[in-house]
């Protein structure tokens, strides 16, 4: 496993990636408050990957003409904190200390509105398509350095948007393997041990 991703703690933004403010975002009602990351899947053209889609979509610049698929979603206002693309690149949106909107009508345990406590991560991708090697590598870099950095956090609490959002929302599919958590768990607990 690679060295953790670094967080500046000022900006609250990973000096790793690419950086795209969204003005799809505003004020956490208590910006201390992060219990829950909630994994995504994406892709635009829905089944098409590598384009500028995503990042269009979540900084208001998709060009409806661009793809039928783009008229339907015109004027569409959501963001995530983070995207990793099919190659592992890491991009991000929304500093962590702000409420990304991602989650939408959502429950976790006894509260809704996910959005106000959680931190969103898009992986491009389907729910019918196997994600890359390259992204489980830097969604687990991604998972370890949130949980050493904000310490509410908890590995324990990492979920797909169809677990907060059942019934209306599938993502992250069928193929996304759960068990790289327990990989991601092993490599924190010898960490920890080391400390």
């Amino acid at each position: 496993m690679k060295i953790p991703l670094t967080l500046d703690p000022h900006r609250h933004v990973f000096n790793e990636a690419r950086y795209l403010p969204s003005p799809n975002a505003d004020e956490r009602p208590d910006e201390r408050d992060l219990q829950l990351i909630v994994i995504h899947g994406i892709s635009l053209p829905p089944g098409r990957f590598g384009g500028s889609g995503v990042e269009q979509l979540f900084t208001n610049t998709l060009d409806p003409t661009e793809d039928d698929y783009y008229r339907q979603i015109q004027g569409l206002k959501v963001s995530s904190h983070l995207f990793i693309n099919r190659r592992g690149e890491l991009m991000q949106f929304v500093p962590f200390n702000k409420r990304a909107w991602h989650a939408g009508v959502s429950h976790f345990k006894d509260r809704s509105a996910c959005n106000d406590f959680s931190i969103g991560i898009e992986l491009e991708g389907t729910d019918k398509t196997p994600y890359t090697a390259a992204q489980y590598e830097t969604l687990s870099q991604v998972l370890l350095s949130l949980v050493a950095a904000y310490p509410t956090l908890s590995l324990e609490r990492v979920r797909g948007h169809s677990d907060i959002a059942p019934g209306r929302k599938s993502d992250p599919g069928e193929y996304f393997m759960w068990s790289f958590l327990d990989g991601v768990k092993a490599h924190k607990a010898v960490m920890d041990a080391k400390t």
